[in-house]
């Protein structure tokens, strides 16, 4: 190429003998997900044949037997359905909300300690225990939290 033509295009480059920066950072940024493709698919293949050989390999001798509802031993006597109260599921969905909490404290004390972020991190993280302070609050205002 003469200087001239160097020299007349901007970056020095004529734009046909320029390389697609835009085509080659899709083609990283898709062969890094091709990558977890495959690895999906093999999980799937691997959990498809598993079941498959299962499926084949099996004896299939249905009887009235087996065909009854197990219980630890006992025939089944009565109804299918048990009440389950409902102060289990609070229990759980408050362990579900603290451990919530639990995991956007350890990123929270990260970015605390980074230069510039201190104050508005500070606010920002009382801000969100106080939405927690006032759930735990209000469970304890209904009387969630007293085993009885």
């Amino acid at each position: 190429m003469s200087a001239a033509v160097r020299d007349s295009v901007p970056g020095g480059v004529p734009s046909g003998l320029r390389e697609p920066t835009v085509v080659v950072a899709a083609a990283d940024y898709f062969r890094s997900y091709s990558v977890v493709g495959l690895l999906a698919v093999v999980g799937v293949l691997f959990v498809a044949v598993a079941f498959g050989a299962g499926r084949l390999l099996r004896p299939v001798v249905p009887t009235p037997e087996k065909l009854l509802t197990y219980e630890c031993g006992v025939d089944p006597v009565g109804e299918g359905w048990a009440h389950t109260q409902v102060r289990y599921y609070v229990y759980a969905f408050l362990y579900v909300v603290f451990a919530v909490d639990s995991i956007f404290l350890f990123p929270w004390a990260t970015v605390f300690a980074a230069p510039g972020y201190g104050a508005t991190t500070l606010v920002e993280m009382f801000i969100f225990l106080g939405f927690l302070a006032v759930g735990l609050l209000y469970a304890y205002k209904k009387g969630v939290l007293a085993w009885t």
